[in-house]
């Protein structure tokens, strides 16, 4: 139990210390994040991530340490999504540059919280309610289902809930200042737009953890590799959104591919019913094989460009 305690705070101590370093040092000056700044970052993270896997591996044993790869992998996977949404978000609200880095900063902070209370909820429930992973694995069937079928619509975040119930009842800023959540106005303290913002991004993250969460259900019941792989893919998250915020047209299979994934997962966790458990090492070689060949098809046929919009674009 000591140890287990000793694991859980000195990850999240660690975690903390370099999100610090991050904001307190490189990040100080609100900048515009370059693709070559967030590469590198990227890179550190994804590296910091694999040395921790090499942990598990080490201490816990090869069957422990693939189920944290595999864990973390889907995470990264299915939190890839969430960056069409990001976008979308700070296009709508039209946030600078400069002040999307401390927005997603924060916003990782609160998911943090709000996954470490979905993952111990869920593997408690899970451990005392076995079948519950039957009914994880058809949600998981139904989303990708779902996903599949859906159109692309363009989000309009006015009409999100989240926003509606701020604006009613929270003090906001007719203008922002810089990249501050909170401004003197009229005499009293206002919450700026850009916190408008935030929240949107908290709800977002919340609502794609109801998607991801019971997906890494499937793989493992261990809390500490659910929560620690998820914190792991989301670390690395924010500085590959700016990589990938110019080339997301490029990827459009992807969404497919997420779908075949979850599909995968939901049918794994269903067929456990029958007695019938993949080898962690199979489940990892087909989420990786359906990622690289939906990138590969996305480069392979290329997106055409919708002809609407290029009339549109030859009159004006």
């Amino acid at each position: 139990m000591n140890t287990q305690v000793a694991l859980w705070v000195g990850f999240n101590v660690f975690v903390l210390a370099m999100l610090a370093l991050d904001l307190g040092l490189f990040h100080r000056k609100d900048h515009a994040v370059t693709p070559k700044e967030a590469g590198l970052w990227t890179l550190v993270w994804i590296t910091l991530s694999l040395i921790f896997c090499a942990g598990i591996w080490h201490y816990q044993g090869p069957t422990v340490g693939l189920q944290w790869l595999t864990a973390y992998v889907v995470e990264y996977a299915l939190s890839v999504d969430n960056l069409f949404v990001f976008l979308m978000v700070f296009s709508y609200f039209r946030v600078a540059p400069e002040h999307q880095h401390r927005v997603l900063f924060w916003g990782i902070l609160g998911a943090f919280v709000m996954r470490a209370g979905l993952i111990l909820a869920g593997t408690a429930l899970v451990k005392q309610f076995h079948w519950l992973i039957y009914l994880f694995g058809a949600f998981l069937v139904f989303t990708a289902v779902k996903m599949l079928v859906s159109k692309d619509e363009e989000i309009d975040p006015e009409q999100k809930g989240i926003v509606k119930f701020a604006r009613r009842v929270l003090p906001v800023a007719r203008l922002g200042e810089g990249s501050r959540f909170m401004v003197q106005e009229d005499g009293r303290s206002k919450f700026t737009p850009l916190f408008i913002v935030l929240l949107v991004v908290e709800a977002t993250d919340l609502l794609f953890a109801l998607d991801s969460i019971p997906a890494v259900l499937g793989i493992s019941q261990d809390a500490f590799i659910i929560y620690t792989s998820n914190v792991c893919a989301i670390l690395g998250l924010r500085s590959l959104f700016f990589v990938v915020a110019s080339l997301m047209d490029k990827f459009h299979f992807l969404k497919v591919g997420l779908s075949a994934i979850l599909g995968f997962v939901g049918v794994k966790m269903l067929i456990t019913f029958f007695d019938i458990h993949l080898h962690i090492g199979i489940s990892l070689g087909v989420i990786a094989g359906i990622l690289l060949a939906a990138i590969i098809a996305s480069l392979v046929w290329p997106k055409q460009p919708d002809p609407g919009q290029d009339r549109e674009s030859a009159k004006t």
